[in-house]
């Protein structure tokens, strides 16, 4: 199988911007999550699915650092970058408070990648065969880089398949534009909508997949981690570290690893699960 190990070196080469985005939407997901859709007047730059942006948070007296936010979408023929806020903090509550034409301060794009199958295989005539079968497991807030994953891979010819998970059917977001990726499986604590349970109850999971693909609590990762490790499936995990500056100077990041302590917001988000020191 061809896969494109270069993407996670590319994405940590990538020219780093910081630009004034114009708040073009304000969409409110659930009571507690928006998403921003963003434009400027000159082409985004490019953006690799798993990569972040760090947004400066304006008007909150209590809040000086940066926030690290997950791309959830790059509408190209839109020129919008869409940003899924979950309102926790008085950061980003002020964010939930932002108008149409607003501006917002990102610095982008950060962190490395989701490995992603070859744009380039050796015959489009054997492509089927040659692009591996995709799980994508999202939970809570974490469902949003599934979605720029998901239309990454469906571009590449590759329809993945997405396993959402959430404690009740209004925490599930998105829904409708996962369909147009792939085949979407969910999971409510509470049974109201989907199989009832967490992600690793699901019965998706007793079928075949090359790589598994997820983001969300850490428990739940982990969780997702050991089933990939039982069953000899590669994964990868992006992590969800405290990140301040996003460039890998202010070390309130640092993740343990096989190859020691690696800062999550430049060695990451994104990691293979085997360079992680967690009990699988």
């Amino acid at each position: 199988m061809a896969f494109l190990r270069k993407t996670a070196i590319f994405a940590l080469v990538m020219k780093k911007y910081v630009l004034d985005l114009q708040v073009r939407a304000v969409e409110q997901l659930s009571p507690k999550h928006i998403l921003l859709r963003l434009t400027d007047s000159n082409p985004l730059p490019e953006m690799l699915p798993g990569q972040f942006v760090e947004v400066r948070v304006d008007g909150s007296p209590s809040t000086f650092l940066r926030r690290p936010i997950s791309i959830n979408f790059v509408d190209c023929e839109k020129n919008e970058l869409w940003l899924m806020v979950a309102m926790v903090g008085d950061g980003t509550r002020q964010l939930g408070r932002l108008n149409v034409g607003d501006v917002l301060n990102c610095v982008l794009p950060l962190g490395n990648s989701f490995t992603l199958p070859s744009d380039n295989p050796a015959s489009s005539d054997s492509l089927p065969s040659l692009l591996p079968s995709y799980l994508l497991i999202g939970g809570g807030v974490g469902v949003a880089p599934m979605l720029c994953l998901g239309a990454k891979l469906s571009a590449l010819g590759c329809k993945p398949t997405f396993l959402l998970g959430g404690r009740t059917a209004n925490d599930l977001l998105e829904l409708d534009l996962f369909n147009r990726f792939g085949r979407v499986c969910v999971t409510t604590e509470d049974g109201s909508m989907g199989e009832k349970g967490f992600v690793t109850d699901h019965s998706v999971l007793q079928e075949h997949f090359d790589r598994i693909c997820t983001c969300g609590p850490t428990p739940m990762m982990k969780a997702v981690a050991r089933y990939a490790g039982k069953q000899g499936i590669e994964c990868e995990v992006s992590l969800e570290n405290m990140m301040a500056c996003g460039l890998g100077a202010c070390l309130c990041c640092v993740e343990k690893t096989t190859e020691g302590n690696l800062c999550v917001c430049k060695d990451g988000p994104v990691f293979n699960v085997k360079r992680l020191l967690w009990q699988i």
